[in-house]
């Protein structure tokens, strides 16, 4: 390619612009899925593994961020038909920032390694890892405004029931990926 061509290059073609806000409003309509459990949980991190396994790290972490965006605006699109930045700056939004961690480090990952199964599953482990570290230190910075936590106690509330759950959703995310990514590839 030329440098005069690759200077006109668009950052997005119109095919991955489409794409990344489709997984946007995929995201949205999976964090209205409540499965009701002993702690319920939404379908909302399937979402994500299912993006950036679909869309590669690049625009699966820009529908990740749209989608975060969106809901801080005001848009009901977070867990429970909520939305706005008391959403995100509340006990949870760790976590929901923690969402661009996970397309972040599968981003890089893909970036230097590739994108190799071993890859994949790595980098979207250690995105959730670091996910669930800062969501849960965001919580008790601020749940400690209001009443003492300790780490247990958060790690208990906040994590402990999801990882099983969480595991499930990524196994699924690869299964329904194979299947999908031929047809919507970005």
């Amino acid at each position: 390619m030329t440098e005069a061509a690759s200077k006109n290059k668009p950052f997005f073609t119109t095919r991955e612009l489409v794409l990344t806000s489709l997984f946007a409003v995929l995201i949205a309509v999976c964090s209205w899925i409540s499965v009701p459990t002993e702690v319920p949980f939404t379908l909302q991190t399937f979402a994500i593994f299912l993006t950036l396994l679909v869309l590669g790290g690049r625009c699966g972490t820009f529908a990740v961020l749209v989608y975060l965006l969106i809901g801080a605006v005001g848009v009901p699109v977070f867990a429970g038909f909520t939305g706005g930045i008391g959403i995100i700056t509340g006990t949870t939004g760790g976590y929901m920032l923690g969402f661009i961690l996970i397309g972040l480090i599968y981003w890089g990952a893909a970036a230097l390694l590739g994108e190799r199964l071993w890859v994949q599953i790595t980098a979207l482990i250690i995105g959730l890892a670091l996910c669930y570290a800062f969501g849960t230190a965001w919580f008790i910075h601020i749940y400690a405004k209001t009443a003492d936590v300790t780490l247990a106690q958060a790690l208990k509330w906040c994590v402990t029931p999801f990882i099983p759950f969480d595991l499930l959703k990524m196994a699924a995310a690869f299964i329904i990926s194979a299947r999908v990514k031929r047809y919507a590839k970005a």
